[in-house]
């Protein structure tokens, strides 16, 4: 008790030193009545209670003033939304009404603690299913976007803490942070905690490789500094000589960006050359901020050997999220290249902080690009046609993508993924334009609706009224709105197709006074190899199934299940065979494995791209097939998690291994006989473990050899590999997916 008190007690002191801290960062934007106000509110709450949750260490308010913290100091947020987080927690635990807040402080206020109220409650919703959850919170993005942003810095905070949660909190919290808040926060232009979520993402589901980087970075730190200093001194030379303010700094690759590389790349990490970039930061005023930009650009490539295919001029025309810089690769000493970014002091703050960060700056179209993206968001939400999967998919395909920018032969501008085709193009000019358009014209010459668009191109759409579109059209547009009226056209002209081949069934039937029974028609429908009703109703409007063979071949179905029905009939009782039903796989405690934090008995099938044995840390996966088991660190992990994240469960080992797995070792070592005799000597002697299987090739003095064995836990399989690796002349040992 003594010690609950002074938990209790120390968790008061720190809520009251950040509160102090919060309250100073709120003291210039808040005039002394408001602020007195929210003091009055907060220390009533704080005197109150301290909150827990449940599989947390952290109280609620701790959480909230700490959130607020990161709103104000790394995201540049208003007085609004931050008033507005503080008086959630006194809102939700009846401190305060809804109502009086909209008194004291104001509507707008309300609004946005009554939009967190709905998304947190949704969120606390285990049984509602993860896709539909996903639309609601994009619902609540839609209406108002400080929502999400306060999310995105409550799930900040719980990341950067995520160490002193449990396993199964911590898990649920990285999977969730992968696949929503950290593309969002891409979206908002919030690079900085993008990249931290990154990381943060990998330092907890695969804290071997984000370990592996960190040592890398560390060891080569001195040689890195020297080559930074040395690429530098001539640019700060010829940079004094003009008289411009500015700062230069040396930037390492984000720890996830690096083991990106490492695994697409499939190389060491001495052999990743652009590791880290050069930012040179301007302070300009507003109007000369392109002028200067451009000055410094002109100073580096007279020093060092500009890739023309790597320059990014996003000041002419910045990103829809308010990117502003210019990127230019160059090779510098070592015939080594190197990234140099320039911006200006305003520009980096909206580099790091996102678009809140526009706010502080008046007369800038701080919106305008976002609020054409809040639209076009809102009309796919609110399509009722369109299914919760394909709404996701659309949304996904709006948040990563790079942007390009072609022209209209009027010189109007669009913005679009890169990627995008005349046909995404067409479409976003107008989806009847879209609908009939049957080629184009990029800088005057002809292409074909497929041409991928280039920065920069001017296009010319060609239409024809006898044009519409193409189930085929879906494999290569890129945009979502191309997408979504493509189906939609598509999924009408269906409909349409099936009521007349109805029909043609319907009255074929009735000619030859047949009566259908619908359960023998769906089973000749699966038989005939459709995958859904639709498609079999398409091919007898299109007229490539006949009718009449279709009334035979159902005609002859019903005969052969009658038959097989009066044949069972008449077999006498006595005559019949149980079935046979395979033994059930038994551990010491029945189960061994707890899928969605309490389910046991549930059906699975341990995947084989990543073959998880006992001990291993897994996840499961609701695929077509049923729930599949995957390590955590499966080479598809990251595919899955990014794609179909809501198809993700928990999963764990639960009692004591009873079963077997198996595994198979890859080994290199010496070519001697002796070295694989000694092998199979300690796994024949090593208890509860087999060989099942062994291959050997030999080559220039050395052999590679897959040895699978049978064992039951990962304690095993440890225990056997290092007792491999001390054999004299093995070189590695590795185990294989």
């Amino acid at each position: 008790m003594d010690t609950l008190r002074e938990n209790v007690h120390k968790a008061n002191e720190l809520n009251f030193t950040k509160f102090k801290q919060l309250v100073r960062n709120l003291e210039e934007q808040l005039t002394p009545d408001e602020l007195q106000k929210l003091k009055t509110v907060i220390k009533k709450s704080l005197a109150e209670k301290i909150y827990h949750k449940e599989e947390r260490e952290d109280s609620a308010a701790d959480l909230i003033i700490s959130t607020c913290i990161i709103l104000i100091e790394e995201m540049s947020m208003r007085s609004a939304s931050v008033i507005a987080l503080i008086l959630y927690g006194p809102v939700v635990y009846n401190t305060i009404s809804i109502n009086d807040v909209k008194k004291l402080f104001g509507a707008d206020i309300a609004d946005i603690i009554s939009g967190l109220i709905k998304v947190n409650n949704l969120e606390m919703n285990e049984s509602a299913i993860a896709s539909d959850n996903y639309i609601k919170l994009l619902i609540s993005l839609a209406e108002d976007m400080r929502v999400i942003l306060i999310k995105i810095a409550s799930r900040l905070y719980e990341m950067r803490c995520a160490r002193n949660y449990s396993e199964q909190y911590r898990l649920k919290l990285a999977l969730e942070v992968s696949y929503l808040y950290t593309p969002l926060a891409h979206k908002l232009g919030l690079y900085k905690i993008k990249t931290e979520f990154e990381d943060l993402y990998l330092k907890y589901t695969d804290r071997q490789a984000y370990d592996f980087v960190v040592q890398k970075i560390n060891e080569s730190k001195d040689s890195r500094d020297k080559y930074i200093a040395e690429f530098i001194e001539p640019i700060n030379g010829r940079l004094k000589e003009t008289g411009l303010k500015y700062d230069i700094k040396g930037r390492v690759k984000s720890i996830s960006s690096i083991n990106n590389k490492l695994k697409k790349q499939k190389t060491d990490f001495e052999h990743i050359y652009d590791l880290f970039a050069i930012r040179i930061i301007l302070d300009s005023e507003l109007d000369k901020e392109k002028a200067e930009c451009w000055q410094i650009y002109s100073i580096v490539t007279d020093l060092y050997t500009p890739n023309p295919k790597r320059l990014k001029d996003w000041l002419s025309i910045p990103k829809s999220n308010g990117y502003e810089s210019l990127h230019t690769t160059v090779m510098g000493p070592e015939s080594r290249w190197v990234e140099v970014q320039v911006r200006t002091r305003r520009m980096d703050e909206i580099a790091e902080k996102g678009l809140a960060a526009h706010w502080k700056y008046k007369g800038l179209k701080s919106q305008s690009r976002m609020d054409d993206w809040l639209t076009s968001l809102r009309e796919m939400l609110e399509n009722k046609d369109m299914g919760s999967v394909e709404k996701l998919e659309n949304f996904k395909l709006d948040l990563y993508d790079d942007e390009i920018y072609v022209f209209t032969p009027k010189g109007d501008l669009h913005k679009l993924p890169n990627g995008a085709t005349i046909l995404d193009f067409a479409f976003s000019i107008h989806s009847r334009v879209g609908s009939t358009c049957v080629s184009g014209k990029v800088n005057g010459r002809n292409v074909s609706i497929r041409h991928k668009l280039k920065n920069g191109d001017q296009i010319e759409i060609m239409t024809s009224p006898n044009q519409s579109p193409k189930r085929d059209w879906l494999s290569f547009v890129v945009t979502s709105k191309a997408k979504h009226k493509i189906r939609q056209t598509l999924k009408e002209e269906a409909n349409k197709q099936v009521e007349i081949a109805k029909e043609m069934l319907k009255r074929r039937v009735k000619n030859r006074k047949v009566e259908i029974n619908e359960s023998i028609m769906m089973r000749l429908i699966k038989k005939l190899g459709f995958k859904t009703v639709t498609d079999f109703y398409i091919k007898i409007a299109e007229e490539t199934l006949d009718v009449n063979n279709v009334i035979e071949q159902y005609l002859a179905l019903e005969k052969k299940e009658t038959e097989q029905h009066e044949k069972y009939e008449v077999v006498s009782a006595e005559n019949y065979i149980p079935q046979q039903t395979a033994p059930v796989k038994e551990s010491s405690s029945k189960e061994e494995l707890v899928i969605d934090h309490n389910l046991t008995g549930v059906d699975y099938k341990l995947a084989k791209c990543c073959n998880p044995i006992y001990g291993d840390e897994i996840f499961g996966f609701v695929s077509s097939q049923g729930i599949r088991i995957h390590r955590k660190n499966c080479p598809n992990a990251q595919n899955m998690i990014s794609r179909f994240a809501y198809r993700v469960i928990p999963a764990k080992w639960s009692g004591k291994s009873g079963s077997s797995y198996t595994v198979t070792l890859r080994i290199i070592g010496h070519d001697d006989i002796s070295i694989i005799n000694n092998l199979t000597s300690i796994i024949a002697k090593e208890a509860g473990i087999s060989i099942r299987s062994i291959s050997i090739d030999s080559n220039d003095g050395l052999f590679q050899g897959n040895i699978s064995v049978v064992l039951s836990n990962t304690d095993m399989l440890n225990g056997l590999m290092k007792k491999l690796k001390t054999v004299k002349g093995v070189k590695g040992v590795t185990r294989l997916n």
